[in-house]
């Protein structure tokens, strides 16, 4: 039977991570994966490491707001109303932490992971020879109020100036200077000088994953679900047999619960599905940065593969048939936006973001199993997150001093 030190389960970013920092702390780790590398939730995403995301997204508080998405004609949000009884204990969770006292609590708890999430991902990129993936040229926020613009403008100021972060305010013609294809229907941005963007997040987490076999780790394929605890350690099943780690680490997003709830693990883990669709551009056009819309709720990213419409979130259960109603809505929003020409794919992406209502995931030891560690529950930024998030687990894990306290993002805490 084959043994090794360690089993990573789930090669998306987080797992393919945290098994690159294993490995390079001299631990033999085997990456099991079900259904292919980078192909789940990190397949997906707007492709931003968002070093200036120092404020999670937060549950809106005001009432109009509130109103608007109890509607649900929305592209920023939307939800399956058979299933709102199921997610709104969970809603109210989040609604708590999000108020203004908690969030700045959460935000500082979350800052030395977002602060290192660039430096991470670049210790990683050069190694992998994945540099052409990256731009390093931030994003944009773009307004069609003025008084959104000007509400932006005051935030940027007050909350995200004192933390040394860089950014650009632009009124219509110097929106249009960074990117002359974006319609009138605008009337400034904000551009956000210090993230970087990726032109293919599945081929980056597959280029990772490929370092990581190079330098002598083990690709596996086989169901996380076979997980199994032993007298010294943890036994699963591969396609070619199987096999036993010492420790395991549950890195599998959306789906940590498959395996968590059976060891008798109870987090309050939702999902917040979401849809993306690429296009080809009309003619010549260009779109040179990450472009959010903010009035609207949808955001447009430059892809290998074309442009990027990507949906805000739906509340829905996780497996569930795909009900892409957010993107029908935003397509015609978009192209108002910018000259967005045919579909490039031939049905739409549906992807499932893995949440916790307060904003943070979770890293770190499992409370009742020694050699069990968990590294799931990054929301919005699984892609930010994952080589930094790699980083802190494999410092706890191999007994180095973490970069970083780690207690906020325990397990037990819930």
């Amino acid at each position: 039977m084959a043994k090794s030190d360690v089993v990573v389960l789930g090669a998306g970013i987080v797992g393919v991570s945290v098994a690159l920092h294993l490995q390079a702390r001299g631990r033999s780790v085997v990456l099991l994966e079900k259904s292919g590398i980078g192909e789940g939730t990190s397949f997906g995403n707007a492709g931003l490491i968002e070093r200036a995301s120092v404020v999670p997204y937060s549950f809106p508080r005001d009432l109009l707001d509130l109103a608007r998405y109890a509607l649900n004609h929305n592209v920023d949000a939307h939800y399956d109303p058979l299933f709102a009884p199921k997610i709104a204990p969970w809603l109210a969770r989040f609604w708590y932490y999000s108020s203004p006292q908690r969030l700045a609590k959460i935000s500082a708890e979350l800052l030395p992971l977002i602060q290192n999430s660039l430096s991470e991902h670049k210790a990683l990129i050069e190694p992998a020879g994945l540099q052409h993936l990256m731009r390093e040229v931030g994003w944009i926020e773009v307004f069609r109020k003025e008084s959104s613009h000007q509400k932006a403008i005051a935030e940027a100021k007050e909350i995200y100036a004192p933390h040394g972060l860089k950014f650009d305010v632009l009124d219509a013609a110097g929106l249009k200077a960074r990117e002359p294809y974006v319609s009138d229907v605008v009337v400034g941005g904000v551009h956000w000088l210090d993230p970087a963007s990726i032109l293919d997040p599945s081929a980056l987490v597959k280029g990772y994953a490929a370092l990581f076999e190079r330098r002598g780790g083990t690709l596996a394929t086989g169901d996380a679900r076979s997980l199994d605890v032993t007298g010294g350690g943890y036994r699963f099943v591969t396609d070619t047999g199987p096999a036993e780690a010492a420790e395991a680490v549950i890195a599998l997003g959306p789906w940590a619960n498959d395996v968590y709830e059976p060891l008798g693990y109870d987090f309050p883990l939702a999902v917040k599905r979401g849809y993306h669709m690429h296009y080809k551009p009309v003619g010549n056009a260009v779109l040179n940065h990450t472009l959010l819309d903010v009035d609207k709720g949808f955001l447009l990213a430059t892809m290998n593969r074309g442009v990027r419409l990507t949906t805000g979130v739906e509340f829905a259960d996780r497996d569930a048939p795909p009900t892409p109603v957010q993107l029908e809505r935003a397509e015609p929003i978009a192209k108002e936006l910018f000259p967005l020409g045919e579909h490039v794919d031939p049905e739409p992406w549906m992807g499932r973001r893995p949440c916790l209502p307060d904003m943070k995931p979770v890293i770190g030891p499992a409370p009742k199993h020694k050699g069990l560690w968990f590294a799931f529950g990054h929301n919005h930024h699984g892609l930010t997150l994952g080589p930094v998030t790699g980083r802190l687990l494999a410092e706890m894990m191999t007994g180095a001093e973490p970069f970083t306290d780690p207690t906020p993002y325990r397990a037990d805490r819930f």
